[in-house]
């Protein structure tokens, strides 16, 4: 376990996102995907963590860790039920959540995009038809004018890679389609959707002359690719290329890179994000694989390494690593919008979050503009595929009863987030309790 100092004004929070704890919307592609049995464990989003109704409750666990700020999503599929059609009950209902963190000095960072969409967005063919954003940008325009009096700081899309990756390319997320060609064109209108979007936040901010700095960015899941052979190092460039920079490039700076679709997009010099957010949770070994359905490749873990209860290998030093690189390739200050570790015995956390925050405070010390740090997540929750058999929360949450206890490691975090820092003493003290 690693000793740091963080510095004065550094920002500590949780993220969560609704789909994955909110629980009884039935209008959402996930909910549709769980009816289908495409669950691991045969659990479902229905149930979650039924936060949607314990907005008091979770309230006061964030509370309980001292944080500065919580990253939260809105349902999409709640606030717009129907094309055109936004709902006030859910509107007032995520007013109401986000006044409750502001009246305990929680900031709130609210996500508009995590990787759940209406069952009537993905039944006019979702991303693969450009006529299609208007609907998002429509839900943006409204959001913001309804909470942005409230909200400064906003996260477009969370992991669009991701989403892409699994939802367009492997089919085993909604809408599960397996086309590469269709995949590129959904990247595109993903990269034009966010930038029409930053402009629309901006504008209706100060347009309705809401108070605070606006900020706007998306949360992009960053990995270390690297490769052991030849082949392999071709290769881990080839999949961070495709897999992140294509979507870095785009949204940060508007560029639409081979070999990506122009769908009719003009390059507009700019920069389209005021922060870079990275998820950060792991690092891949490249290796060829003559599959072409998987790409040609295939990703490995490191036999050396540590390995969370989902085989992810626990690599601190890359969390370092990936804000050296975009830091020095962007300029613009960083948000850590995830990191986590899926740990039921909550064995390996404590260290997990102290050496990753070792990293962070090391790479701040070295003028990385680091200014916040968001850990996965708050409570265990459906965790998409894995469904309720993954453990990533500093709470665990019994889903039979909805009974929330702190782990020992939701501790540790809750005195990091006090202090900010992690002496000798704070440890000697977490290790005697």
């Amino acid at each position: 376990m690693e000793k740091f100092a963080l510095p004065e004004g550094f920002l500590m929070g949780t993220a969560t996102a609704s789909v994955q704890i909110e629980g009884g919307d039935k209008n959402n592609t996930w909910y549709k995907w769980c009816e289908e049995g495409h669950i691991k464990d045969g659990s479902h989003c229905i149930t979650a963590c039924d936060h949607w109704n314990r907005v008091e409750e979770d309230t006061e666990l964030l509370k309980e860790l001292n944080v500065d700020t919580h990253r939260m999503s809105l349902e999409w599929s709640r606030v717009e039920p129907k094309p055109g059609i936004f709902s006030d009950e859910a509107i007032e209902h995520y007013r109401y959540e986000i006044q409750l963190l502001i009246k305990n000095s929680i900031i709130p960072f609210v996500t508009l995009h995590h990787f759940s969409e209406p069952l009537w967005f993905d039944e006019m063919g979702g991303w693969t038809k450009e006529e299609n954003s208007r609907y998002f940008l429509e839900y943006v325009q409204y959001v913001v004018e309804k909470l942005g009096d409230l909200v400064t700081d906003w996260v477009t899309f969370n992991e669009p890679n991701v989403y892409t990756k699994f939802g367009y390319i492997f089919g085993m997320w909604p809408p599960g389609k397996r086309s590469l060609l269709k995949s590129f064109k959904v990247y595109t209108e993903l990269i034009k959707t966010h930038i029409k979007a930053y402009d629309i936040i901006h504008s209706v901010r100060r347009l309705k002359g809401f108070k605070g700095e606006t900020k706007v960015g998306f949360a992009m899941h960053i990995r270390i690719f690297c490769g052991i052979s030849p082949v392999g190092k071709t290769l881990a460039k080839a999949v961070d290329y495709l897999f992140q920079e294509l979507y870095m490039e785009g949204m940060i700076r508007g560029k639409i890179k081979f070999p990506l679709p122009k769908n009719g997009y003009r390059y507009c010099r700019g920069t389209y994000v005021d922060f870079i957010g990275i998820n950060y949770y792991t690092r891949n070994i490249v290796e060829f694989v003559f599959s072409p359905s998987s790409l040609f490749h295939s990703l490995k873990c490191d036999k050396e390494l540590e390995k969370n209860d989902l085989g992810w290998d626990i690599y601190p030093k890359g969390i370092y690593q990936v804000c050296k690189k975009y830091y020095e390739r962007y300029k613009l200050p960083i948000y850590i919008t995830e990191n986590g570790i899926s740990d039921k015995n909550d064995e390996k956390r404590p260290n997990f979050i102290a050496n990753h925050l070792a990293n962070v405070a090391k790479a701040i010390s070295e003028g990385i503009d680091i200014q916040r740090y968001y850990h996965w997540t708050l409570m265990d929750n459906f965790e998409w595929l894995e469904g309720e058999s993954a453990f990533f929360g500093l709470y665990h949450c019994n889903f039979k009863n909805q009974i929330r206890t702190m782990r020992p490691s939701g501790k540790l975090y809750g005195m990091i987030c006090k202090e900010k820092k992690l002496t000798e003493e704070m440890i000697k003290e977490f290790q005697r309790n």
